[in-house]
């Protein structure tokens, strides 16, 4: 019996997948449990279209992280610290405030564990910091350190 997994099962296969299992495994276990449905011809063809979807959804999901990408590229976001004699700060600056600093100055929601940030920022200055915006787009944000006064 051919069956369309509804959700990921152990040793058979993932979610949307079709996969050839005996009639009473179907029948005792996998019916009764909802973790797939029988492959008829409308089943297929609903997973089909499911499948077109979430690709167009994938795709404009990437359209959209392209462009913030560019406009994060273009943008400057100014962090003020205290800092002592020769330009040293006190402390260093983390990408928590980076993040809050980016929502106020520039309207963007940029969570703070995508920040790709080696080494904290401890000297003033503009950095650049890498944000990981998709899976497959990585964005670049200047920072500028500057003097709290």
């Amino acid at each position: 019996m051919e069956i369309i997994l509804l959700e990921d099962v152990k040793k058979l296969g993932k979610k949307g997948e079709i996969v050839k299992v005996n009639d009473g495994y179907a029948r005792n276990f996998i019916l009764p449990k909802n973790l797939g449905v029988e492959a008829t011809n409308q089943a297929k063809n609903e997973l089909k279209f499911k499948k077109q979807a979430e690709e167009r959804l994938k795709q404009e999901e990437l359209e959209e992280a392209k462009i913030l990408a560019e406009k994060l590229k273009e943008s400057t976001v100014e962090v003020k610290i205290k800092s002592g004699e020769g330009g040293r700060i006190f402390g260093s600056i983390s990408t928590k405030e980076i993040a809050k600093s980016a929502k106020d100055q520039l309207g963007f929601e940029i969570d703070k564990k995508k920040m790709q940030l080696t080494d904290p920022i401890k000297s003033l200055g503009t950095h650049i910091i890498k944000i990981k915006v998709h899976p497959k787009v990585t964005a670049e944000l200047k920072v500028k350190v500057l003097e709290e006064n």
